[in-house]
């Protein structure tokens, strides 16, 4: 996982609920996706996690605003949303937005992730 210091260095220029928020996030991700490599790409202003260094490998990220949060998802035209929390219009990615704390507890998040996952070993198996 990426080292404390780098993390509260990248998030530093947002808001304490967006901290907060990214760092609850983080958890939850962490959580669900078993030995995932955890990047932040400071020029894309993103955390990324993946299984390899490849955009296939890529199963979610955690894109920090001064408005709030997206959780994106590689491939998420692909995830099913049978509540209908992704939004975005991009020919592959999806993203769940994150304005409070409450929507990340929101069981459908955790159930995208771990479409994500599957999805994500679907492919590799092909």
């Amino acid at each position: 996982m990426t080292p404390p210091s780098q993390l509260d260095q990248f998030l530093a220029s947002y808001d304490e609920q967006i901290i907060y928020n990214a760092l609850v996030l983080r958890e939850l991700v962490i959580s669900t996706l078993p030995d995932i490599t955890e990047q932040i790409d400071v020029s894309a202003k993103m955390i990324a996690y993946c299984y390899g260094n490849k955009y296939a490998e890529l199963i979610c990220v955690i894109i920090p605003s001064k408005k709030g949060l997206k959780l994106g998802f590689n491939r998420g035209t692909s995830l099913p949303d049978p509540n209908g929390l992704l939004k975005g219009t991009g020919k592959i990615s999806r993203y769940v937005e994150i304005k409070k704390t409450e929507d990340i507890q929101d069981p459908a998040v955790k159930v995208l992730i771990e479409e994500g996952l599957k999805l994500y070993r679907e492919q590799i198996t092909k």
